[in-house]
């Protein structure tokens, strides 16, 4: 390869999709000038600038946009090489990554336990995603599967089995008035801090699903990001129930809201890419939401019921 580095290859994909040295340095567990030192290292291998930078701004010369286009499927494919060869050799026959937004919470987690007790020679990594991007780490190959919040209206993304619908609650500085009542209604939202809702990259339409009354708040990346700024006063933030409940803190409180749209979940995955063990971990989840009473199907993935050795 001429010299390249891996290292190097992989600072600058982190790089093109953070756009932004310090944050490229957090998922790399390295600090900003080490990013800047490897991108420069692998420009002078090539011979050419790949990231235009100045003190305002990061971004990728065209140069450097084909060269990611380009470089990013060879990237996964070299990291699915690796992965499956290690799975071999530790007598695995394969790994199943399946990412989750929120919370992996006790239905995903029984579905996975039912796949694992049915498969349990393959072997499944779980991440969680940022609030902000649901459906970029199956598009990226990073995940084989993400269980995201609906709704789902991607033509390059088939959506599966659907977790059964939960209502919300609202996150509320803990000194806010409304931390004291028992409940609310969405006509009393009014009355609430600035609305916080997920930021881009995340398509217009599903951002106004999770935030489904007037903003006006910051927007976030990260459910963590968002959590904060409640505690500090920022705004409030609308959240399904079980997450509400996991993430229960002292300096916020979360109050049942009655009168806006139910929160719900499904399972993803990418058209063009759908490992056989995908199949069976989705028969497992529309089992579960079935056995828990859930949302069953969520288009033409479940339209025939699932048959684990032709699906996906």
């Amino acid at each position: 390869m001429g010299g390249l580095e891996i290292r190097e290859l992989e600072c600058f994909l982190v790089l093109a999709e953070e756009l932004h040295f310090g944050r490229a340095g957090e998922r790399l567990y390295v600090s900003a000038s080490r990013v800047s030192q490897l991108l420069s290292a692998l420009e002078r291998r090539l011979g050419a600038r790949l990231v235009a930078r100045t003190s305002r701004r990061v971004a990728l010369t065209p140069l450097g946009e084909r060269f990611e286009a380009e470089l990013r499927p060879a990237y996964e494919a070299l990291r699915g090489v690796v992965a499956a060869t290690r799975a071999a050799a530790r007598g695995e026959e394969g790994v199943l990554r399946i990412g989750f937004q929120g919370t992996a919470d006790a239905g995903l987690v029984r579905a996975l336990a039912a796949f694992e007790a049915k498969r349990p020679r393959v072997r499944v990594e779980m991440s969680e995603l940022p609030l902000a991007d649901p459906f970029g780490a199956v598009r990226r190959g990073e995940v084989d599967a993400a269980v995201v919040l609906l709704p789902v209206a991607e033509p390059d993304l088939v959506l599966g089995p659907v977790f059964a619908p939960q209502r919300r609650a609202l996150a509320v500085p803990a000194r806010h008035p409304f931390a004291a009542r028992a409940g609310l209604t969405a006509a009393q939202l009014g009355g609430a801090p600035p609305l916080i809702a997920p930021g881009e990259p995340a398509p217009g339409y599903w951002r106004q699903a999770q935030a489904p009354v007037a903003a006006g708040g910051p927007c976030v990346s990260t459910l963590q990001e968002g959590l904060s700024l409640v505690a500090a006063g920022r705004g409030a933030m609308l959240l399904c129930q079980p997450t509400a409940e996991y993430h229960r803190r002292r300096d916020v409180a979360f109050v049942p809201v009655t009168g806006v749209p139910d929160s719900a979940l499904g399972l993803v995955w990418h058209r063009g890419h759908a490992p056989r063990a995908l199949g069976e971990f989705a028969a497992a989840v529309a089992a579960e939401t079935a056995r828990s009473g859930g949302g069953g199907g969520g288009g033409e993935a479940l339209a025939g019921g699932w048959d684990a050795d032709a699906a996906p």
